[in-house]
């Protein structure tokens, strides 16, 4: 197996992040249909920052590793620049390729927490 396998059932394994946060400013669940991966996000957030990132979620290696992965990537960062992220730079921050029937899987907890930093915003407008 190659380094970025390892990362994959790594994650999988001992995801980071996990459990929900409480007093999370943000918090939305999401579900991929074709397969049953679903996922609950929340965060943490001040002066237009992710401070926090919790999730729970019940799915295959790779919606429960992408999610992890992505986790520890949005703490510290700006609402901003979550918001030009887009799904090539989720799927490429993963390391491997993603088939075309795992892809729903992979963006799993990044539609999530669209959705949750949606909501965010529109009770703080």
């Amino acid at each position: 197996m190659d380094i970025y396998g390892e990362i994959i059932l790594d994650h999988f394994k001992h995801p980071r992040q996990s459990g929900l946060i409480n007093g999370a400013e943000a918090i939305a669940d999401d579900l991929n249909p074709l397969c049953g991966d679903k996922v609950k996000i929340s965060l943490k957030i001040a002066d237009g920052k992710i401070e926090g990132f919790g999730f729970e979620g019940d799915g295959c290696a790779i919606s429960v590793a992408s999610t992890s992965i992505l986790g520890e990537q949005l703490v510290g960062m700006t609402l901003a620049d979550f918001e030009k992220m887009n799904n090539e730079e989720v799927l490429t921050k993963l390391g491997v390729p993603i088939s075309p029937g795992r892809i729903k899987c992979a963006l799993l907890g990044y539609s999530c927490t669209k959705k949750a930093i949606t909501v965010y915003k529109h009770s703080h407008e």
